[in-house]
């Protein structure tokens, strides 16, 4: 049974890092609603750094790779830098297939 995925956000600390875990699956029918949440997040006042903690996924697919480029896309529109960090076994290998890496800040 898929398991939909699940953004959890600590508040934006004094350096202005905002740090996100993200869980469960990131695929065609949860990429836009994970794109829009780190977007929104990205822009939100005070936020200077994104950092997405990707380890508890545990599926990623092309939409879901995606919709990280493209939230990626806009925190760098706001100035926000935006890192990926501790990804799951599935996730690196999605990120290594499609030569991700150096996006993402692996």
């Amino acid at each position: 049974m898929p398991k939909d995925a699940t953004i959890l956000y600590q508040p934006v600390d004094p350096d202005g890092l905002v740090v996100a875990t993200l869980t469960g699956e990131v695929d065609l029918d949860r990429a836009d609603d994970v794109r829009d949440s780190l977007a929104g997040a990205a822009a939100e006042p005070g936020c200077r750094f994104l950092r997405i903690d990707v380890s508890g996924l545990d599926f990623i697919d092309s939409y879901g790779l995606g919709a990280l480029v493209s939230a990626r896309n806009s925190a760098a529109a706001q100035g926000v830098t935006f890192t990926l960090e501790r990804p799951s076994p599935p996730v690196r290998k999605a990120i290594e297939v499609t030569g991700l890496g150096d996006v993402f800040g692996l």
